[in-house]
């Protein structure tokens, strides 16, 4: 059996889609990929809305709290997956090279649940493929 592929999903806050993306990966392609989530300005706690929708689709979230993406640089990472267009621009230099790709979703904070559940549909429905593509898998 090969090595589970490390993904690193980052958005800024590290709060609301970088989470639901590591929780969705983390289940949905369970076996294959072992995702991680940071931020270039991680806030300081996950959103509620977040939390909720991902509870709803019975995704666990223990575990998941807001990262720096400095706190994940040692690791060694297959692809890193942008979810929002301002990690996009800065994502970090790591210290070898890794293949990325940018999946932007919309960013529900201060929004309804619905939206938040909107969200977590489209990151389910759209991140997971685009790596499974990028990775080969």
């Amino acid at each position: 059996m090969s090595p589970l592929k490390v993904v690193l999903v980052l958005c800024t806050g590290n709060s609301c889609r970088s989470q639901m993306g590591e929780a969705i990966l983390n289940h949905d392609l369970a076996g294959r990929v072992r995702a991680l989530s940071a931020g270039t300005q991680p806030q300081a706690k996950v959103a509620d809305g977040a939390i909720e929708a991902l509870h709803l689709a019975g995704l666990p979230t223990d575990g998941l709290f807001p990262k720096d993406v400095e706190s994940v640089m040692g690791t060694a990472i297959d692809l890193v997956v942008s979810v929002c267009d301002n990690a996009k621009e800065t994502c970090p230099v790591f210290p070898y090279p890794v293949p990325r790709i940018h999946v932007g979703f919309h960013d529900p904070h201060g929004e309804s649940l619905e939206s938040f559940i909107a969200v977590r549909d489209d990151i389910r429905a759209r991140l997971a493929p685009a790596v499974r593509v990028a990775l080969g898998l």
